[in-house]
């Protein structure tokens, strides 16, 4: 990337900065923004950004990217909360995401015939993580229910974490049937990945709390380096994994998982990551999104990639959390406002830059494709229905009174950070 490219990407950055207060709220979301700049000075606008596909750099940020995604979405979610007042998304996690999966593979292997069944497995999986980011005013609008706002961000905090090892085991196994490396291999392969990952991830999660602990109380370590060690931490524990022979990106989402649920301190250092370099990786990926593989991607779309993606936004996401939710007392509006709320994007985004990076298969160029288009459309209605959605939604369960959408619960923090509440002392960084 030349000087003019980095003098335009960074001018991008600093106008949006500029407006983004009077754009937050409305249906111009800082996804669809970047994507959309991205697209325009990439190779599908004026060709301003040039940065080829298999540039290292965008492999590079893609996996440091999806090293803190993961380890700070897992941080973030209370579990004993979770248990205790979010059923909602515990529900949409154990019933309704494998039985997307499951809808996705068998409309992929209907309407891709071309594809192996571990292909469209794959697919359907490189799917069916979520980002609420891309509906941001529904997670933020106070005029929708907090059980049901934070039923979607509970969601997309722990979904993108539990479909990754589905997503490279399917990898492994769709690129064993190309490759033709022995089952044996992929089995031991795969072992390996689901054991020492997370094992690694238990151990330097848990150690890691307990030295950030005791530096804090102690008074060694300053406020500034906070963020500093957890962004370490996180890296320690990817290449940690790495080292040994597990897998560092699930071994990231344990660790974080288990540094959240230990630490004792206050987690204000983490939520300031988040608000800060955090959003910067993510949307720097929506913006090398557009500029690199959304040319690609509409290159090489045709009729049943557009269908599969509307049918990967609509039927394959929305029947299975309607079903997933049956007996919790919700009204039928509130089963389809949690259906349609699952945005696909940047777990989908770095899941398929890494298999395709790390794997071997033959339909490689289609999941490629797939998957760019969903993400689009996805940012493209799930970024313009949001606000007024949110505010149809909120208006008609006011109207409702006692019901189950209006339940309090705990407010956990989103992937943007802390979100203001009536009352300070709800917040979870008071642990």
């Amino acid at each position: 990337m030349d000087l003019v490219s980095i003098a335009v990407i960074t001018a991008g950055f600093l106008i949006y900065s500029l407006i983004s207060g009077r754009l937050q709220g409305t249906v111009i979301t800082a996804p669809l923004v970047f994507i959309i700049f991205g697209y325009a000075v990439g190779t599908g606008g004026f060709g301003i950004a040039n940065v080829e596909f298999d540039h290292s750099a965008i492999h590079f940020i893609a996996e440091f990217t999806l090293v803190l995604v993961l380890f700070t979405d897992a941080a973030r979610i209370d579990l004993s909360r979770v248990r205790r007042d979010h059923n909602l998304p515990l529900r949409m996690l154990i019933v309704g995401l494998p039985l997307a999966m499951l809808s996705g593979a068998l409309l992929a292997s209907w309407i891709f015939p071309e594809f192996s069944v571990w292909e469209a497995a794959l697919l359907a999986a490189l799917l069916a993580p979520t980002d609420a980011a891309l509906g941001q005013s529904v997670v933020s609008a106070k005029v929708v229910p907090v059980r049901i706002r934070q039923a979607i961000n509970v969601e997309s905090g722990l979904n993108d974490g539990i479909a990754l090892p589905v997503v490279l085991l399917l990898a492994a196994l769709a690129s064993s049937q190309h490759g033709g490396t022995e089952a044996g291999e992929w089995l031991r392969f795969g072992l390996l990945q689901v054991t020492l990952g997370p094992l690694v991830g238990i151990v330097v999660g848990f150690g890691g709390a307990r030295l950030l602990d005791t530096a804090i109380n102690r008074g060694w370590v300053g406020e500034s380096f906070q963020g500093i060690g957890i962004l370490a931490l996180a890296l320690f524990t990817f290449a940690a994994a790495e080292l040994i022979g597990g897998n560092g990106f699930i071994a990231a989402f344990i660790g974080g998982m288990v540094f959240g649920n230990s630490i004792r301190n206050s987690c204000t250092f983490l939520f300031e990551f988040m608000e800060t370099e955090g959003q910067l990786l993510m949307l720097l990926t929506f913006m090398v999104f557009g500029a690199v593989l959304l040319p690609n991607g509409i290159a090489h779309i045709t009729p049943a990639i557009f269908l599969y993606a509307v049918l990967s936004l609509t039927v394959i996401r929305i029947i299975p959390i309607a079903i997933s939710l049956l007996g919790a007392g919700l009204r039928l509006p509130t089963k389809l406002f949690l259906g349609w709320f699952g945005p696909r994007g940047l777990a989908s985004i770095l899941f398929v830059l890494l298999i395709l990076e790390e794997s071997e298969m033959l339909h490689r160029e289609e999941l490629l494709s797939i998957t760019v288009i969903t993400v689009a459309l996805s940012a493209l209605l799930h970024g313009l229905s949001a606000a007024p959605l949110a505010n149809l939604y909120g208006r008609m369960t006011a109207a409702m009174g006692e019901c189950e959408e209006n339940q309090p619960v705990a407010e956990l923090p989103l992937r943007e950070g802390l979100v203001s509440t009536e009352n300070d002392s709800d917040r979870i960084m008071n642990k």
